[in-house]
């Protein structure tokens, strides 16, 4: 089989007229071009081209293969011109994963901006609080939210992000209000299924690590159904700032142990490490840093503190 590089060097001479115009042309020696000429006709099989020291014309054999090699070269030009408008224009079909509640609360509305921003690109959103595979499963990007473990994947933060220990009035009343974490151990605590089972971590205001082993009757994988089931009295929740909304300012939801620090970390795009990052997610990943910047969650805490 012709290499390109062969193939290139033959329809060069063909178009040019000869091995000196085509040797010009490609910046090579002309010595370089009927090696390599030569060296085709061997691997073919054939005689491509008439050589006499005066003219230089086509056989049979080779203008049928001239013309299917220049058919080539076009579309392999073609399929580079297509794949750097990829990299420099953002289009095609984005394929993101993002934790329920958020997306819902935050995500849903910037991605139907976006979409309205760059119509050449759709979005196919998973919204799901699992830990997708996102290399098996094909993800363009993923949406994480906590400390991040050590990966092969890019990170970029979008925005900071907390949890505060909450309960609502009527739990307090009935059941009393923690002073420290280690209280904790004798209260309802609701817990959320991908964290860290039955153990909540909590940083002295000296910096010191507390570690509470706690337990409680609701366990589940939504966050939405953990904040819902605080607000209605069932226990304490360690709950992310950007899904308090007006519960605080409302008075259903109450601030615990603000003193202890347990949970600062943020709000992340992860994609796959790639020299040559694709338009669509570099695009992507600096709108929601534009959007996310400032959290609009953490204005509205400092509204209700």
């Amino acid at each position: 089989m012709a290499n390109i590089s062969e193939l290139e060097i033959f329809v060069t001479v063909v178009d040019a007229g000869s091995f000196t115009a085509a040797a010009e042309q490609l910046g090579v020696s002309k010595s370089h071009v009927s090696k390599q000429v030569s060296a085709l006709e061997d691997r073919l099989g054939a005689q491509l081209l008439h050589r006499t020291t005066r003219s230089l014309s086509v056989t049979d054999a080779g203008q049928a293969f001239y013309e299917r090699g220049a058919l080539i070269l076009e579309q392999l030009e073609e399929a580079e011109r297509a794949v750097m408008q990829l990299q420099t224009k953002p289009r095609g079909r984005l394929k993101v994963s993002v934790p329920m509640t958020f997306g819902l609360r935050h995500l849903a509305p910037l991605v139907a901006e976006f979409l309205q921003e760059y119509p050449e690109i759709s979005i196919d959103l998973d919204l799901s609080d699992r830990k997708v595979d996102m290399i098996d499963e094909g993800f363009d990007l993923a949406i994480r939210i906590g400390e991040l473990q050590d990966s092969s994947l890019m990170v970029r933060k979008l925005a900071p992000a907390t949890r505060y220990c909450c309960a609502s009035p009527e739990y307090l009343e009935a059941h009393g209000t923690p002073r420290h974490p280690a209280e904790l151990a004798d209260h309802e605590c609701l817990e959320y299924a991908y964290g860290r089972l039955n153990t909540w971590q909590f940083v002295s205001p000296d910096g010191d690590e507390h570690f509470v082993q706690v337990s409680g009757r609701l366990r589940a994988n939504n966050g939405e159904v953990l904040v819902e089931s605080c607000v209605a009295g069932l226990g304490v929740a360690l709950i992310p700032d950007f899904m308090l909304g007006d519960h605080l300012q409302s008075g259903r939801l109450v601030r615990l142990l603000d003193d202890w620090l347990e949970w600062n970390a943020g709000v992340y795009a992860l994609y796959p490490h790639n020299r040559h990052l694709s338009a669509k997610v570099r695009r992507f990943v600096d709108f929601l840093v534009d959007k996310l910047s400032p959290a609009p969650w953490l204005q509205d805490a400092a509204a209700q503190s």
